[in-house]
């Protein structure tokens, strides 16, 4: 079984928004992943709801696993999104929008 050990990068944690992206991303891929965070889980990395339960906030340390062929590759991917902040990224995306629409009206 491989395992990661990973920092939750985004600023407020591995919250609704952020476990759904990460949830879609783990669900897509071709082996199974679980995810604990202390002495909660694991889940898996696949459910939303499973993930909101770890109370996972902005540096805890999670624990990613997966047996199969491909894990490492997977972990490698899910935990690099997972270290990503991913609030700001969407702050930024929302913001591009935003000045898109300042010369309308």
């Amino acid at each position: 079984m491989s395992e990661r050990i990973v920092t939750v990068g985004s600023a407020q944690g591995l919250h609704a928004r952020t476990a759904k992206i990460f949830a879609e991303a783990a669900a897509g891929r071709p082996v199974r992943v679980t995810v604990a965070c202390g002495a909660k889980g694991p889940v898996p990395a696949a459910s939303l709801l499973g993930l909101l339960t770890l109370g996972a906030v902005h540096g805890a340390e999670v624990t990613l696993r997966a047996d199969g062929e491909g894990a490492d590759a997977v972990l490698d991917e899910l935990s690099a999104l997972l270290a990503r902040d991913l609030d700001a990224e969407d702050a930024g995306a929302g913001d591009a929008g935003t000045a898109g629409d300042a010369g309308r009206g």
